[in-house]
C-alpha cells in the first residue's frame, strides 16, 4: 500500500541478496512485513509457532508475489528450548542474517505459565525476543549494516518494570503484564543499541510501535472485549497493513540510525504515517534498563557478548 502523504512501502529498496527474520510472521502486522520485504526481493523467514499456519502465510504471500523468496522456521518464543533450536537452525542454515524483526507477541492473556515457569506474556514478549537476538547476535554481525527491529507498542507508556515481581508470582492483571512486557520490548531495543554502539559493532537497534491497529491479537481477549470489538474497532483501530509502517521503515529506512523508535505521526501517535516518535519516559530511564537486561540475562540463561 501507499500513504498518500509522508513515507509507504514504494520507499522501500531493494532487498535483493538480504535475508530478513521475521517473527509471528503467520498473520497481521508480520504477515504484512514479510510480504513487503519479499516485494523487494529479500528472502524472508516467517519464523512461527505453528509451521502449518506458517505454510499457509508463505502461500498467501505468493499470491501477491509470485516468484518470492520465503521459508519457514518453527519458533515457540514461549519456551526458551525452542527459541534455542530455532537460532540454531537458523545458524546452520544462514552463513548470515541482515534483519531480525522481534514482531511476535500476545496480549492480554489469561493467567499463564510457560515450560519454563515465566509468566506467558512477559515470556513470550520480551524473553523470548532477547534470548533469540542474543544467540543471532553473530550471525547479525556477519552481515554489513544489518538491523535488529524490535516492535513495542503505544501502551508501553503505562507500563512498569515490577522487578520484585517480574513474573507476576504474587499478582497478575493481564493489562499490567501486557504493558510490562511491551515497555521491556522498548527498553530492551534501546540497550542493545547502547551497547552495540559502546563495542563498535555495526548492527543497528531500533524499535518502532503500530499505534492502534486491527491485528491478530485479539484472539486472547477476553469474550465480552471480543464481542464489542467488531462494532468500535474501526472508529480506534487503523489497518494492520497501516499499522505495519513504522516497522518497516525502521527494518529498511538508508536514513534510520539506531536507538531511533517509530511509530505513527498521527495527534494521537495511534494511527497515521510513521516517522519518529519519542519513548515514554520510563523507557529512558538508563539504570532501568540496565537491570532489566541482567535480570533478562539471568532468566533465559542468554549471555549476548560485544
Amino acid at each position: 500500500m501507499r500513504i498518500r502523504q509522508g513515507w509507504g512501502t514504494a520507499d522501500v529498496p531493494d532487498r535483493s541478496g538480504t535475508v530478513a527474520v521475521v517473527t509471528g510472521a503467520s498473520s497481521g502486522i508480520g504477515l504484512h512485513l514479510a510480504e513487503e520485504l519479499a516485494r523487494r526481493g529479500a528472502h524472508v523467514v516467517l519464523a512461527v509457532r505453528d509451521p502449518e499456519r506458517g505454510a499457509a502465510a508463505v502461500a498467501r504471500v505468493r499470491e501477491g508475489v509470485p516468484g518470492a523468496v520465503l521459508s519457514v522456521q518453527e519458533l515457540d518464543l514461549a519456551d526458551l528450548a525452542s527459541v534455542r533450536a530455532g537460532a540454531k537452525e537458523l545458524g546452520d542454515r544462514f552463513s548470515r542474517l541482515d534483519l531480525l524483526v522481534n514482531n511476535a507477541g500476545v496480549m492480554w492473556t489469561d493467567r499463564a505459565r510457560t515450560p519454563d515457569g515465566h509468566e506467558l506474556q512477559f515470556a513470550t514478549n520480551h524473553l523470548g525476543h532477547f534470548a533469540l537476538t542474543g544467540l543471532l547476535l553473530d550471525s547479525l554481525r556477519a552481515a554489513p549494516g544489518a538491523r535488529v527491529v524490535t516492535i513495542s507498542s503505544y501502551l508501553h507508556r503505562l507500563g512498569r518494570v515490577d522487578f520484585p515481581d517480574l513474573d507476576a508470582e504474587h499478582r497478575y492483571s493481564r493489562y499490567r503484564a501486557y504493558n510490562q512486557s511491551k515497555l521491556a520490548n522498548l527498553m530492551f531495543a534501546l540497550e542493545l543499541h547502547r551497547r552495540l554502539a559502546g563495542s563498535g559493532s555495526g548492527v543497528l537497534s531500533l524499535a518502532a510501535h503500530p499505534g492502534l491497529a486491527a491485528t491478530g491479537l485479539g484472539r486472547d481477549f477476553p469474550a465480552p472485549v471480543r464481542r464489542l470489538g467488531p462494532v468500535f474497532a474501526p472508529l480506534f483501530l487503523q489497518p494492520a497493513a497501516m499499522g505495519m509502517l513504522p516497522g518497516l521503515r525502521a527494518a529498511t529506512d538508508p536514513g534510520a540510525r539506531g536507538g531511533q523508535f517509530y511509530g505513527p505521526l498521527g495527534l494521537t501517535q495511534t494511527r497515521g504515517a510513521p516517522g519518529l516518535v519519542r519513548p515514554g519516559r520510563a523507557a529512558r530511564d538508563p539504570e532501568v534498563r540496565r537491570r532489566l537486561w541482567e535480570e533478562s540475562e539471568r532468566l533465559t540463561g542468554v549471555h549476548p557478548r560485544f
